[in-house]
């Protein structure tokens, strides 16, 4: 009976989990393709001054492995000016560090723009929630995303 009951406990625990997350996740409806939501976004950090690190295409790198999956694309992007208070702050900080934005063709074809909250990103790290460096990334994450979704 004690097994069971802490199997359910587990159970329901593990089923919590994913819901959990995505309470973390900013999620929203873009206009277009992925590639075009994802040209708005790169447009739009670029234009901010922030640095484009990377374009990953998802889709594209799962093709070239022989498998398929629906359009997916990530950016990698920063601004120095914003992230590096944050590690002087707290030098962990780099691990969270450049910004991403990912780009997805979800299970019904919608085009859907997420990233993970800004001040939930450094909730275990020694930096305040109402720092100014994340209060303008806050901002900027939002204004990229928008964009993005058109």
């Amino acid at each position: 009976m004690m097994l069971r009951q802490l199997a359910l406990a587990v159970a329901v625990a593990f089923a919590a989990l994913p819901a959990a997350a995505d309470d973390d996740i900013e999620d929203r409806v873009a206009n277009g393709t992925v590639a075009q939501a994802m040209d708005r976004l790169e447009k739009a950090v670029t234009d901010a001054g922030a640095t484009v690190f990377a374009r990953i295409d998802h889709a594209g790198n799962a093709s070239k492995a022989g498998l398929e999956m629906p359009a997916s694309e990530l950016l990698i992007f920063g601004n120095p000016k914003l992230g590096t208070p944050l590690m002087l702050t707290d030098p962990r900080a780099g691990l969270f560090l450049p910004q991403k934005i990912l780009i997805y063709s979800d299970e019904n074809g919608e085009t859907r723009v997420i990233y993970r909250e800004v001040d939930e990103i450094f909730d275990d790290l020694d930096i305040d929630d109402d720092h100014e460096a994340i209060r303008k990334m806050k901002d900027a994450m939002a204004q990229f995303a928008a964009a993005a979704a058109g």
